[in-house]
């Protein structure tokens, strides 16, 4: 599944984790909305998680995922594995057009309506339109700087909005 229009990153590195997504909503080629929030925290501030897709999707995704972690205590792991199953499995959930990344203090998941829960190898995960720029830049930024989670997403972000015409540098960023 192929999202457009947004790009979200999450980069865990020296022991922190920072989430971006940038605030841009396009429909078709036109710029409807320039400071749209697409990273949130959920599940009493613990849990981050950012969406690329249909808007209204997306928030019933995020309110799946938080009644899964209501459920299984606040356990992750166990939630996006269980909302991945019922996304890919529900006749109504599996229409739905969206892309999730979900993180806390210990982990970081991609989840699609494939059944995919992918827990990047490398702490660096993107998603959107502006993904695979973010992802890369991200992935060299911290390999190759002296740079702590929020200036590396700032950067690759920066790098991807300098790309992807579906990105842009109102950005929101939350830590942990």
């Amino acid at each position: 599944m192929k999202m457009h229009a947004t790009t979200i990153l999450a980069v865990r590195h020296a022991g922190k984790l920072a989430v971006a997504g940038d605030g841009q909503v396009s429909m078709s080629n036109t710029v409807i909305k320039h400071k749209a929030r697409k990273v949130r925290r959920i599940y009493n501030e613990r849990i981050i998680v950012g969406f690329a897709g249909a808007t209204a999707d997306a928030l019933t995704l995020s309110e799946k995922l938080e009644a899964m972690l209501e459920r299984y205590n606040g356990n992750l792991t166990r939630s996006a594995v269980e909302l991945a199953r019922e996304w890919r499995t529900d006749k109504y959930l599996r229409r739905l057009e969206a892309l999730m990344i979900a993180a806390d203090d210990t982990n970081t998941f991609l989840l699609s309506g494939n059944g995919d829960v992918i827990e990047p190898d490398e702490g660096v995960v993107a998603i959107g339109s502006g993904g695979i720029a973010a992802q890369a830049a991200a992935q060299a930024l911290v390999k190759h700087a002296a740079l702590d989670a929020r200036a590396v997403v700032e950067a690759a972000m920066a790098i991807a909005g300098s790309i992807c015409v579906f990105t842009n540098d109102q950005l929101t960023i939350e830590e942990i």
